[in-house]
């Protein structure tokens, strides 16, 4: 393993992705422990990092993450870590910055800034969401939780954007990403989160977000064809038309009427895509029954 730290990124990627598909994103992550970085900046030490957990990479190694992670997360969209490193090697020079000048240009985006809330299942106070009436943001976003399995505490730490505060801005975004599933409706299968992604673009501009969105390609051909008739227009038209997700305050919305705040935002709730897979899975399931008692 030594010898393989000291040889350039690209080779190391190369040959860590012969051996396992994601072993790319892998390389990157072992070359940035390295403390001898010859081929990647001007001194023979890595910079200290900026932030606790924070691993400076250089140019190449930024390059290599984006790729391998891209790649490998086109393949499997549930791969939450794939995505956020290739969110995050994607996300600078510019798109972060955006975003972060877009919190700034807002009296709440620069409360977030200031404050940098996080949300965890201890900072929300599930219980409490659970006892709100059905119709506040709060009850809402739990009901999603609750129904679709999915915890606040799994968001991955960010680790590779340098700017101590833009780090936070992705933070913040990677976080809220379940406040919007909520507030869509949009269920965690994949063709929910690539809809969800398309939205994220059109509102973020991020990269990733717009590039998951090939991921569609990978979906079954009636999933296909309803995201490209139905979901990818309705992402496109709420998310440029919406105000900056990245400046809801949400533990300050948690008792408002999520109506409302749809209205506010401007944000229509899409087809309920459970639902329609629901129906989808039944009318299959009597078509089956009906052939087999033909057959019989």
């Amino acid at each position: 393993m030594e010898v393989a730290l000291k040889r350039p990124a690209a080779f190391v990627a190369k040959a860590a992705a012969t051996l396992n598909p994601s072993s790319t994103v892998l390389a990157v992550a072992a070359l940035a422990q390295s403390p001898r970085r010859p081929f990647s900046f001007s001194s023979l030490t890595r910079p200290p990092p900026n932030y606790p957990g924070h691993v400076p990479l250089s140019r190449i190694e930024k390059a290599a993450l984006a790729i391998g992670s891209g790649l490998m997360s086109l393949r499997d969209p549930r791969r939450g870590d794939l995505i956020a490193a290739f969110a995050e090697a994607t996300a600078t020079p510019y798109f972060i910055y955006r975003l972060r000048d877009a919190m700034l240009a807002s009296p709440t985006g620069r409360r977030i800034l200031r404050d940098r809330p996080r949300i965890t299942s201890t900072s929300l106070n599930l219980p409490y969401l659970r006892s709100l009436p059905e119709n506040t943001v709060g009850r809402t976003y739990i009901s999603w939780l609750d129904r679709e399995g999915v915890s606040p505490d799994t968001r991955s730490q960010v680790r590779y954007v340098d700017d101590e505060e833009c780090a936070y801005v992705m933070q913040r975004y990677r976080e809220c990403h379940d406040f919007y599933h909520a507030l869509t409706g949009l269920p965690v299968v994949r063709e929910g989160e690539v809809a969800l992604k398309a939205f994220e673009f059109a509102n973020t501009l991020l990269p990733m977000t717009g590039l998951s969105v090939f991921a569609a390609g990978t979906m079954k051909k009636s999933e296909r064809a309803r995201f490209w008739d139905t979901y990818l227009p309705w992402a496109v038209r709420n998310g440029l038309r919406s105000k900056e997700v990245i400046n809801i305050y949400w533990e300050e919305e948690l008792e408002r009427d999520v109506e409302d705040l749809r209205r506010e935002l401007g944000i229509e709730t899409p087809p309920d895509l459970r639902e329609i897979r629901k129906k989808e899975r039944e009318e299959r399931r009597r078509r089956k029954e009906t052939a087999d008692k033909a057959a019989a």
